[in-house]
């Protein structure tokens, strides 16, 4: 059996339409859950039917140490600001060796929230920046 790569990655690469946002180190909230709606059948007493109704998308959460890419992710929110889109985005986790491992491709991105780095002499880690994203649900998963 060959062996297959393990779902451990190094960096996600984030692109929104035409717009390449570089990469990331750290992504949280990628996931979905379905809603359901609680229903009484009269006569039924052994259980209550569980009906899906929608299904919901949870925001995205980039982060990374700060980099000169970060004009990159400003340029994107600023052209949103004067023409909000909903734009296709593509979001792909590589591997150590930098390989695409899985790409999620998004449908209908928007800016939710970008925080820049908080700076404090008196500690000696990277500067960091966050991305928030939402998003309308997947069009496709791929490797």
């Amino acid at each position: 059996m060959a062996d297959q790569p393990f779902a451990v990655s190094s960096h996600f690469q984030l692109s929104i339409g035409i717009h390449a946002l570089g990469s990331f180190t750290a992504c949280e909230g990628l996931g979905c859950a379905m809603e359901v709606e609680e229903r009484v059948e009269g006569g039924t007493n052994g259980h209550v039917w569980q009906l899906p109704t929608r299904l919901r998308y949870t925001n995205v959460v980039l982060s990374r140490p700060l980099t000169r890419e970060t004009v990159l992710v400003w340029a994107w929110m600023q052209q949103q600001m004067v023409e909000p889109m909903r734009l296709p985005g593509q979001l792909v986790a590589l591997g150590p060796d930098r390989r695409p491992l899985v790409r999620w491709l998004l449908d209908g991105v928007l800016p939710v929230r970008w925080s820049g780095p908080g700076f404090d002499v008196e500690q000696s880690q990277a500067a960091r920046e966050t991305l928030e994203i939402a998003h309308n649900g997947f069009l496709g998963i791929t490797v």
